[in-house]
């Protein structure tokens, strides 16, 4: 069977596959096990749970919190809020849990369930598994003083975003700044921030209904956001997607800041103010090939994981770095954050901004994006990619035609018989034809 949990929780369509039993027995698992590694040793269990705005989260929010309950753990329900920050409130309520329902990016009609161990980071994969196990077992069932109690957290949003302000280098005071929001969880609170430190706030995308959200607004649809940047003459535009925890950004002339070059310009940042441990950044091998040069010519080092978050955190937490990220705006920053938060990495972005004087697109510049094109193959044995002869053949001669100026990346789907080719090269024309030319080579030779 496929394994529950994928890279970023459970996941799938809201009432279908992500139910409200499925919720409630998650949650009675994750407690059992828990407490059977003895994290609730000693002390009341305490959890945090957070959504966002879709309108499944209502009943999937009430399954949680009655699964948890019931199984003895108190809960703290903190509402509608940005995934980080339920990482955030996790660690600094000294709670054991954390659970956060939302589906990210994702069209309305999905929703998820995200769990956070003690200190706001993601549970390892050891334990995912066990509460996969577990779910639907026999228990014996607390009784009288011993349920857990439920209670509203309502200082949960000011004190995020008084954690937001406490990691402000420097104040937006002067910035024309346009937000969107994606009709999601940082709809209240990202304007907020920004006007709280200083910058004048248009706003769009922030008007969440339980039905609109990621819906022709946020980081994956960024063409209202350059509308609106160009149409207000605002000094630059800044994206989240549904759960803000990732965050692409838009100039003045309404060109696309992408997640590489929003890293850029922060591993700069931070390097002056002398918060970039060891001189690195911590990128996915799906970023851009300009990242890698950029950084190479400004003296910081980059580390290289496999594409995901989990990856990525993994190894700045192996290593000690405090920047890392991937190229679609998931940005973490260690010293303020356990996971990517899309409004701390606006905020700081539009800090570097005020404190430098320059334009976005000045310091965006520091990296020039070469070409990237991406070819799916479906409905092929993906786990042959790697060795078969004629597929790594092509690869090489490819590499060869680039001549150091460009680079091939073959990677299987980790959900389905797929294999996605990626070319960069200086131009984009033989960028194109490449790919297109290894993703035949893909498909004949391993073709299902």
């Amino acid at each position: 069977m496929a394994r529950l949990f994928g890279t970023d929780g459970v996941r799938g369509v809201a009432n279908r596959d992500v139910t409200a039993e499925l919720a409630l027995g998650l949650s009675v698992a994750a407690a059992h096990v828990l407490a059977d590694a003895g994290a609730f040793a000693g002390h009341r269990p305490l959890a945090v749970v957070g959504r966002d705005p879709r309108a499944s989260g209502e009943f999937l929010t009430a399954a949680v919190v009655a699964g948890l309950a019931s199984a003895g753990v108190d809960v703290l329900d903190v509402g509608v809020l940005p995934t980080p920050a339920v990482a955030h409130l996790t660690a600094v309520r000294g709670a054991d849990l954390g659970v956060m329902l939302s589906a990210s990016h994702n069209a309305m009609p999905d929703n998820g369930i995200k769990f956070f161990a003690r200190g706001g980071h993601k549970l390892d994969d050891a334990i995912e598994d066990a509460i996969e196990q577990r779910i639907g077992e026999a228990w014996q069932r607390p009784t009288g003083a011993d349920v857990g109690r439920v209670r509203s957290d309502e200082a949960a949003a000011d004190d995020y975003v008084a954690h937001l302000l406490s990691a402000l280098p420097h104040r937006l005071d002067g910035l024309h700044l346009v937000i969107d929001c994606a009709h999601g969880a940082a709809s209240a609170v990202y304007p907020r921030v920004l006007r709280e430190a200083g910058a004048r706030v248009e706003v769009i995308g922030a008007e969440p209904d339980g039905l609109n959200i990621n819906d022709g607004y946020g980081s994956t649809h960024l063409q209202r956001l350059q509308e609106a940047v160009v149409a207000a003459r605002a000094d630059a535009g800044l994206a989240v997607d549904g759960d803000a925890d990732r965050c692409l950004a838009v100039d003045a002339t309404g060109a696309v800041v992408d997640g590489d070059q929003v890293m850029a310009v922060l591993a700069l940042s931070l390097r002056e103010r002398g918060e970039l441990a060891n001189d690195t950044l911590v990128a996915t091998v799906m970023s851009n090939l300009g990242l890698l040069l950029a950084m190479e010519r400004e003296g910081v080092r980059v580390e290289q994981t496999a594409v995901g978050d989990r990856y990525v955190l993994e190894r700045m937490r192996a290593g000690g770095f405090t920047l890392g990220g991937e190229q679609s705006g998931h940005v973490i920053l260690s010293a303020h954050a356990a996971t990517g938060d899309g409004v701390l990495t606006g905020l700081l972005l539009a800090s570097r901004m005020a404190q430098t004087g320059r334009p976005l697109a000045d310091l965006a510049g520091v990296m020039q994006r070469l070409p990237q094109v991406m070819v799916n193959v479906p409905d092929v044995d993906k786990a042959r990619a790697s060795h078969d002869a004629r597929v790594l053949a092509a690869v090489q001669e490819a590499e060869v035609e680039l001549a150091g100026t460009g680079r091939v990346l073959l990677r299987p789907s980790g959900t389905e018989p797929l294999v996605r080719v990626m070319v960069e090269a200086g131009a984009a024309e033989q960028a194109q034809a490449l790919a297109d030319r290894l993703a035949g080579v893909v498909r004949e030779q391993l073709a299902l």
